[in-house]
Parts: C-alpha cells; sequence; structure tokens
C-alpha cells in the first residue's frame, strides 16, 4: 500500500478534518481565558457575578475538549503508559496503533455515538436550555457536541488504523 493509495489519501482527508476542528477549538482557549478574567474581575471588583458568563466558560470548555480530542491523538498528545510502547521498533507500535485503533477506539466511538446521538436529538426536541433562570438557553448545541466527539474520534481512528497497517505491510514487504 504506497503512501499515495486511495487510503492514504481518506487518511490525510480525515486528518485534515481533525486538524481543522482541534484548531478551531484551540481559539476557544483565548475566549475562557478572557472571560474567566472577567468573571474574576466582576466578582472581586465589583462584587458581582454572572451565571450567563460562568455557564459560557463551561460550555467553552467543554467544547474545547470534545472538539480538539480527535487531533490530540492525531499529534500522539494523549498520555499513555509508555512502559512497552516507549521502546517498541515501529513494526511493533503500528501493531499496537492498529489493535488499539481496531478493537478499543473505534468500538468505544461507535458506541458512544450510538448512545449519545438520541440524547441529543431529545434536547433539540424541547430545545433544552439552562436549569438556571439567567443560564444559556444553549444546552442542546452542547450535547450535539457529544456525537460530534465519537465520530470524530472514530474517523481519527480510522486514520491511525490505516497508517498502522502502511506500517505493518512495508514492514512485511521489506522482510521477503
Amino acid at each position: 500500500m504506497p503512501a499515495s493509495s486511495p487510503l492514504f489519501a481518506i487518511a490525510d482527508r480525515i486528518d485534515r478534518i481533525t486538524g481543522a476542528a482541534g484548531r478551531a477549538a484551540a481559539y476557544l482557549t483565548v475566549g475562557i481565558v478572557g472571560l474567566q478574567f472577567l468573571v474574576v474581575l466582576l466578582r472581586y471588583a465589583f462584587s458581582t457575578g454572572s451565571i450567563w458568563l460562568s455557564e459560557t466558560i463551561v460550555y467553552a470548555h467543554a467544547s474545547l475538549l470534545l472538539l480538539a480530542a480527535a487531533w490530540t491523538l492525531r499529534e500522539d498528545g494523549f498520555v499513555r503508559v509508555d512502559i512497552f510502547y516507549a521502546e517498541a521498533s515501529a513494526r511493533m507500535k503500528a501493531l499496537i496503533d492498529l489493535v488499539g485503533a481496531l478493537f478499543l477506539l473505534i468500538p468505544f466511538a461507535c458506541v458512544l455515538w450510538w448512545l449519545s446521538f438520541p440524547y441529543a436529538m431529545r434536547s433539540w426536541a424541547i430545545l433544552e436550555r439552562s436549569h438556571e433562570t439567567s443560564g444559556l438557553p444553549l444546552v442542546f448545541l452542547l450535547k450535539t457536541l457529544i456525537p460530534v466527539f465519537a465520530l470524530l474520534l472514530a474517523l481519527q481512528g480510522v486514520s491511525q488504523a490505516i497508517r498502522a497497517a502502511y506500517v505493518l505491510a512495508r514492514n512485511r514487504a521489506g522482510k521477503r
């Protein structure tokens, strides 16, 4: 499977999608910091607070986590126990990545999507809003990010599996 194969084109397209979602979500960090500063300033300098601002920070933080997770996976940014993986050969790392993607990551993401999609749709059906009187009327949008998270994670798992299979196939072909 050469790097110019259609499967690699699919993996590259997936990487671009998750990268775009992650980079877009990264801009939320600026908003989170600014809003948190504003909340602290209002609370301590003016002795006032805002449920709306506080919920906006929580929503932005959740959105950042949900939208950037697949990008973090792509960039190998998740913490893992590197007892075996760190010293493993490229072939063993590819085998671990392939097995992990096919038997753990993708099934988990599919089950999460299957469970969260109806949850988000129920929220949309009633246009769910905050339980707080002056809270945000956008809970349904936040809940929509859960199946989006699952979809992005599953897609990144497919990309990871394609790349790992390529490494395994290349190593097998090189040993003949």
